[in-house]
């Protein structure tokens, strides 16, 4: 398996591998980007206002053929083409760097949409807002079926959280609740601190101490009556595999844990991009990582990100916990998926897949396929929160 590689950058290249994960339509697609494909030959950075200027065409005119579905009461259609809509929308915001024009309007756009498709569509998510010490985290809350009915109603639910430059919207798109549902589970996807809505609305920046808004959430969990306070789980995607271990290392109420993605040492990560090894996720990478962590300059950032190291932490965790990297992830190295499962000794069940060319999965947190992780993550937290795989 390998990643599909329609542009000469890896950066766009990723973009549109995760559109097409997300839901994207390959026709809409190509027509999107056959007009930009020669923009993208200066580097990943140049040409992105380019790139969202042809992808919010499409999320345009998805909207207007929404709207005709609606007036003729089709909801369910106008609901599956504001998804698409909303997920172009959201692509072509994250390819744009922070105080690019269009930026905070397209994303403004993005989540109306989103919001709208879930009503039409009668889809199984509800948008809450978790309190912080500061401010909110909104969340997306997927329930499983036949929940909140009694004690025998309550469910397992697993905490979703983003990675750089992901938010919940797209998390949810792994389809990754769609199938901890389907094995009797629930979701709750996080726009922790530095992602998301918390970053572009409320400013709130990266907490490398991933425990504090980590144990909100489950403060929040364990007043619902539909959920099983006793076997919430903890997953992260990208730079969620470094934050999703950290938070079951300090937060002994998690009962098991997953990282998509290892991200063990992700402060010598800066070093290495640095020294211009390894890929980047998104473009104005530099000016990106500024303003998540809410740093002044590239010193500040520096001595921010230092906490951002799991190194010696590792031994606090002590429920199951699975390791899971692409063996050919061009941004993290597969060696610090190593370097997780070596650190978990006091895990009662540890386990660590690498994805090979022989399933798929190979890239970035399987860019290149996701249904490998999406499955193996769904089963190992229905045998390890009380769901079923079968």
């Amino acid at each position: 398996m390998a990643l599909f590689e329609y542009f000469p950058n890896y950066i766009w290249n990723l973009s549109v591998a995760i559109a097409m994960e997300s839901g994207g339509q390959i026709g809409e697609i190509v027509d999107m980007c056959q007009p930009i494909r020669d923009a993208a030959a200066n580097g990943g950075d140049s040409g992105t206002p380019m790139f969202m200027q042809a992808w919010a065409r499409m999320g345009e005119k998805l909207l207007d053929l929404a709207d005709e579905d609606e007036a003729k009461g089709r909801t369910f259609s106008a609901s599956n083409k504001l998804e698409r809509a909303s997920l172009y929308l959201f692509t072509a915001e994250r390819m744009q760097g922070h105080g690019a024009p269009g930026r905070e309007e397209t994303y403004a756009k993005a989540r109306d949409t989103f919001d709208r498709s879930t009503a039409l569509g009668k889809i199984n998510r509800e948008r809450v807002e978790i309190p912080l010490e500061q401010g909110t985290m909104p969340a997306l809350f997927t329930r499983a079926p036949h929940s909140g009915q009694g004690r025998e109603g309550k469910r397992p639910v697993v905490v979703f959280c983003n990675g750089l430059d992901s938010c919940k919207e797209l998390l949810y798109w792994t389809r990754l609740p769609a199938e901890l549902a389907r094995r009797g589970i629930s979701t709750l996807c996080v726009d922790q601190p530095g992602s998301g809505e918390a970053l572009r609305l409320q400013g709130l920046p990266v907490d490398p101490h991933s425990e504090s808004w980590a144990s909100k959430a489950v403060d929040w969990l364990e007043r619902r009556p539909e959920v099983d306070a006793k076997a919430i789980g903890m997953t992260g995607i990208s730079l969620g595999g470094h934050f999703a271990p950290r938070a079951v290392a300090y937060e002994p109420r998690f009962a098991s844990g997953a990282v998509w993605g290892a991200n063990h040492n992700w402060r010598e990560v800066q070093d290495r991009r640095m020294a211009r090894e390894g890929e980047n996720p998104v473009p104005h990478y530099w000016a990106h990582v500024h303003w998540a962590f809410g740093a002044s300059d590239q010193e500040d950032f520096l001595a921010k990100s230092e906490a951002m190291n799991l190194n010696g932490h590792m031994d606090r965790v002590k429920v199951p916990f699975l390791v899971t990297h692409g063996a050919n992830d061009r941004q993290i190295s597969v060696g610090y998926a190593d370097d997780l499962y070596d650190q978990l000794v006091n895990s009662p069940r540890r386990e660590k897949v690498i994805f090979t060319p022989r399933e798929g999965g190979v890239e970035h947190v399987g860019a290149d396929n996701m249904s490998y992780g999406r499955d193996l993550i769904s089963d190992w937290f229905a045998e390890t929160l009380g769901g079923h795989a079968a």
